[in-house]
């Protein structure tokens, strides 16, 4: 292996470790909050792939239906509520203006706009109106309703969850692959090193959502509220803080990530419909390395996963998921270590 060889490895390597980095900020996130092991943020990684890619081909895509059932689901469930006399009048119209009109204006605007000639940013908009909603709607429906029964409960919904989308990714999208064109189509060369700009793009974005993270939890309300909500439930909620909201919050954080994620790398290579699991797998890896608990340390470890997959691929192609995976084995033989010995000091 030359300088050049090396250098190519470490651009695919941080690429990818700053889309893992970034889907393990969002695991951790929704764990630490709602205690959900989000199984399906895959999902969102490749739904929104394919949907950017059925834009480009100026095809409506039948996602739409996905939120339009989600929203009427939603809906008569508040209703129920109202009826119940569990929800307020003022609330109630809010989401018959969000729930019901939302979706059918998305939905006339996918039949109707010339998809195809729409400028990229206007693409990505579109993707990121039909898709990000879907994490709210998914808590209040599959999540809300067993918010305080046991993690191992939450974890089967989970994959349940997951393996619904996959069925559903495959009845719309289809068995084939699909990738959009680049954000920017360009290269740059320094010396001998070729620098693609999509790569850049890539990098450019996750560090801008991660800035956006850091400013969320730290410099806002929101934000301080969701850290509380995930430091202590019982604290936050004596103190106002309302846990579904906290919940419907971090699941619109980890679709809004899934979602990018899955337009970022679309360019960069082909996304089928159940592509999504692999790559939110290795987001899982670096989350595990931050113990599901540390933000730093789960990019740091995501990033690490995602330049060991780039070197393992050039040194032994096909077993560089075996290497990747095998990663999670020494941590956690090593915390579960540690946690012995804490115990014992107790």
């Amino acid at each position: 292996m030359n300088l050049q060889i090396a250098a190519l490895l470490g651009q695919d390597g941080i690429t990818n470790g700053a889309i893992y980095a970034l889907l393990a900020l969002s695991i951790v996130l929704v764990f630490t909050v709602t205690r959900v092991l989000l199984i399906p943020q895959g999902e969102f990684v490749a739904y929104g792939a394919l949907t950017m890619a059925s834009i480009q081909a100026g095809q409506p895509s039948a996602v739409v239906w996905l939120l339009v059932g989600l929203c009427l689901a939603s809906a008569a469930v508040d209703l129920y509520h109202k009826l119940r006399g569990h929800a307020r009048a003022p609330k109630l119209r809010w989401l018959f203006a969000a729930k019901l009109i939302y979706p059918a204006s998305l939905a006339l605007l996918v039949y109707k706009l010339p998809l195809a000639t729409l400028s990229m940013p206007w693409q990505i908009a579109l993707t990121l109106a039909l898709l990000v909603p879907l994490g709210p709607l998914l808590y209040r429906l599959v999540y809300q309703p067993i918010a305080d029964a046991p993690s191992l409960v939450l974890l089967i919904v989970s994959i349940a969850l997951h393996v619904s989308m996959v069925g559903f990714g495959l009845l719309v999208f289809g068995p084939g692959g699909a990738s959009t064109t680049p954000l920017i189509d360009e290269t740059f060369e320094f010396g001998n090193i070729r620098i693609k700009a999509q790569a850049l793009c890539v990098l450019a974005v996750a560090l801008a959502l991660i800035g956006a993270l850091y400013l969320l939890f730290g410099r806002t309300l929101y934000g301080k509220a969701l850290r509380a909500a995930a430091m202590n439930r019982m604290g936050a909620r004596l103190m106002g803080i309302s846990p579904v909201l906290a919940g419907k919050a971090t699941f619109f954080l980890a679709a809004l990530i899934g979602v990018m994620s899955g337009v970022l790398i679309a360019p960069m290579t082909t996304i089928y419909y159940d592509s999504g699991f692999l790559i939110s797998l290795k987001g899982f890896v670096g989350s595990i390395i931050g113990g599901l608990v540390s933000y730093p340390v789960a990019a740091a470890g995501a990033l690490l996963v995602g330049l060991i997959e780039a070197f393992s691929a050039f040194y032994a192609s096909g077993y560089k998921e075996i290497i990747v995976f095998t990663l999670i084995i020494p941590v956690l033989l090593w915390r579960s270590l540690h946690s012995h010995a804490m115990e014992d000091e107790e």
